[in-house]
């Protein structure tokens, strides 16, 4: 399984928010839709870096209240892991693991074209092993 097949289950819908909104705004975000990153991004397709829950967390221990009216770029984390659509869940699950990542930007032809979660990959792995050992229930009850 891949990348794609996770995108074509969960869709492609991905929310980004402008570098120079304040964390106030990308909580409010992060709430209304229940995630937890948000693509930063000025234009919709060009990653300009990623926030997540833990980048807010670190700004609050590091600034009190005052975090809350910060602009994005100043707690962004400004290198961000991407995949493709031809990256193989397993290698995904190793990666997310070893960096301590919960959320990759997929990114095609340059452009923003999804966002996967460690949940998406966890669930699409446990589906591919599932799928796995009902194929092999019937092939030995066949035999």
């Amino acid at each position: 399984m891949n990348v794609a097949s996770i995108l074509r289950q969960k869709g492609r819908s991905v929310f980004t928010i402008a570098p120079n909104a304040t964390i106030a705004s990308a909580v409010a975000l992060l709430r209304r839709h229940g995630i937890g990153a948000l693509v930063v991004s000025r234009d919709g397709e060009a990653i300009d870096g990623i926030l997540s829950e833990r980048d807010i967390v670190h700004a609050l221990a590091d600034h009190g209240g005052k975090a809350l009216e910060l602009d994005i770029t100043q707690i962004m984390s400004r290198h961000v892991v991407t995949c493709d659509e031809g990256d193989a869940v397993a290698d995904l699950m190793g990666l997310m693991t070893q960096r301590r990542m919960r959320h990759l930007p997929v990114v095609e032809n340059g452009k923003l074209a999804g966002m996967i979660s460690i949940g998406d990959v966890v669930k699409n792995r446990i589906d591919e092993v599932v799928e796995e050992a009902t194929s092999m229930r019937e092939f030995i009850a066949s035999a």
